[in-house]
């Protein structure tokens, strides 16, 4: 990993997604796609997200009984390897429609309800919080990064899995016509909800860079902030430790 937390902000593209959207909204557009979220995801990923997902269990580093916290969880996928390592994982989301089809799936596994905003859990709860492709989607992010520093104890990681922006300049005008042109066309086939893919596009391009982020881990109380690229930067995963002050 690199860190690179003292790069200047540049300021980050909102014209293409609005990303202060309200709660109640993204939960409903969640809620429609749930029943085919998991293919679909794996379908436009190319199969990548669980790479993913393992890469953010290996960030975590977390020692066999530790307590993980698993942010936008969704239907519970990104929660069941920290359970199958042995660690004590609870996965929590404002979607009850991806709740429920992770309940009826995964029904040994603990799926709460809670806004990432306002964690309903009590201050130094968790030995690491983890949040893989949800950031971007809450209507607080700073606000949800300061509650994610509140629950984890001194000490404790943090890990931030979300689409970022390739730095080589050619993938990544291919990538942007792959999000505008075949993300959506992909999903309208695959998906029981195409328009909320076309939101998934348009917030991954207005979403800030690598930098830019880290810049934002920070302000929020966490320290040792560092991140590595992806699949060619298409994903970042960034990192970070609770401070003992």
């Amino acid at each position: 990993m690199v860190s690179q937390v003292h790069a200047p902000d540049t300021g980050s593209d909102d014209t293409r997604a609005q990303l202060d959207k309200q709660p109640h909204e993204v939960a409903a557009m969640f809620d429609q796609v749930a029943p085919k979220y998991d293919r679909t995801n794996a379908l436009l990923s190319l199969g990548s997200d669980r790479r993913w997902r393992r890469l953010v269990r290996r960030a975590l580093d977390l020692r066999p009984g530790q307590r993980v916290l698993d942010l936008a969880a969704g239907t519970g996928t990104s929660t069941v390897p920290f359970a199958e390592a042995g660690h004590e994982a609870l996965g929590c989301d404002f979607s009850l429609g991806m709740l429920a089809v992770g309940r009826a799936a995964r029904p040994t596994l603990p799926l709460v309800a809670g806004d990432a905003t306002r964690l309903p859990f009590a201050d130094q709860s968790f030995d690491a919080v983890t949040i893989s492709f949800g950031l971007r989607n809450v209507v607080d992010p700073d606000a949800a990064l300061t509650e994610m520093w509140r629950v984890t104890r001194p000490s404790g990681r943090l890990v931030v899995c979300e689409f970022s922006h390739p730095t080589n300049r050619a993938f990544r005008q291919l990538y942007e016509r792959y999000l505008i042109r075949v993300l959506p066309a992909v999903a309208e086939r695959s998906s029981s909800n195409a328009d909320a893919y076309d939101y998934l596009a348009e917030s991954i391009l207005a979403w800030p860079d690598q930098a830019q982020l880290a810049r934002r881990i920070e302000r929020a109380g966490w320290g040792a902030v560092e991140w590595r690229d992806l699949t060619f930067g298409v994903v970042a995963l960034h990192r970070a430790m609770r401070p003992w002050h």
